[in-house]
């Protein structure tokens, strides 16, 4: 029995998010809540033939704590998206409440739920999330997750298109650490190397191509919209290797922008690898019925891969940091 809750369900990514979610056999009650529409959405949804009970909520009448109540799985694609010209910073000043307001919602409601952020960006809403949860007395940092598997999946199909067959993509496996913002894709440890003679040129344009490929996806849309499609695909394999861990399955390693507490001995030592004392990275994470099971080392990188750390995690830094200073400045 698994309640899953998409907070956000009516919107760009919370609509086929939501469908995906219903597709899952694990899932028995899907609970959608957003601002507008949940009903409708619900309604369509409730009619596909698979066992997920489907309920819509909308704020009056106290929505939010009902769409909450008895939650295993929280996921939050809530907020806005980036648009063109708009910088992370713009995005963040608008995304930052919405998010303080639903951690807000779940730390009273359901505590001990996995709660799954993708608001953007990720970087600051995940330490938003933890500290509402610290005001509450109910933080668990093995139970909170940002979703970083977007650049995980576009790194999957970038890889096999170099290797001229899409055909590998669902089996290429590219560690991507950092955040959402700072992404590093490990290319030199995929699951299927580059070819041999793989200029680093090319290298350093496929490299980019991961780490801003939602830029590539707004200006296809003209402005009128960002990766919305390819975002719910990733937060939904995201998602269900969390009810697969929960459920008993061992061994799944995904990565993820966790705090580096989850994993005490795991955490320090990639403290030390990255050479920063930060509260939060994007790493590969082992994940169990309790959440995080370790925080696994991000193993032997090139001299490139160390450079691409070295300039992302002063910018993560600022990113957290900026988290954590909304809620110290909020009234909670």
């Amino acid at each position: 029995m698994v309640k899953a809750v998409v907070l956000g369900a009516a919107g760009g990514i919370g609509q086929p998010l939501s469908l995906l979610l219903k597709n899952n056999p694990s899932v028995t009650e899907l609970s959608l809540y957003d601002i507008v529409n949940t009903p409708g959405v619900a309604a369509d949804l409730s009619h596909i033939s698979t066992p997920a009970k489907v309920v819509g909520y909308l704020p009056p009448d106290d929505g939010l704590k009902k769409a909450l109540t008895g939650a295993d799985i929280v996921v939050i694609p809530a907020g806005v998206p980036r648009k063109p010209g708009m910088t992370r910073d713009d995005l963040f000043k608008i995304n930052a409440g919405i998010v303080r307001d639903l951690a807000t919602g779940i730390a009273t409601t359901a505590p001990k739920a996995f709660v799954l952020v993708i608001s953007n960006p990720v970087n600051s809403t995940v330490p938003i999330v933890v500290e509402v949860f610290k005001k509450h007395g109910v933080f668990d940092p093995k139970r909170i997750f940002g979703v970083t598997t977007l650049d995980v999946v576009r790194a999957s199909t970038f890889v096999a298109e170099v290797h001229g067959d899409l055909g590998k993509a669902p089996t290429v496996v590219v560690p991507v650490i950092g955040g959402h913002s700072g992404i590093v894709p490990l290319l030199s440890q995929s699951s299927h190397p580059l070819p041999s003679g793989f200029a680093q040129e090319s290298l350093e344009a496929l490299t980019y191509r991961i780490q801003f490929g939602g830029d590539e996806v707004v200006k296809a849309k003209d402005g009128a919209g960002s990766a919305t499609l390819s975002m719910a695909y990733a937060g939904v394999e995201f998602t269900n290797k969390i009810i697969r861990a929960v459920k008993g399955e061992k061994g799944i390693v995904a990565p993820s922008f966790v705090h580096l507490s989850a994993d005490k001995n795991g955490g320090e030592a990639l403290k030390k690898e990255i050479g920063r004392d930060l509260d939060y990275f994007s790493a590969p994470i082992e994940l169990g019925p309790e959440g995080v099971v370790a925080i696994k080392s991000l193993g032997k990188v090139t001299d490139y891969e160390a450079g691409l750390i070295k300039t992302a995690v002063p910018e993560l830094a600022i990113n957290i940091e900026k988290g954590v200073s909304f809620i110290d400045s909020s009234k909670l």
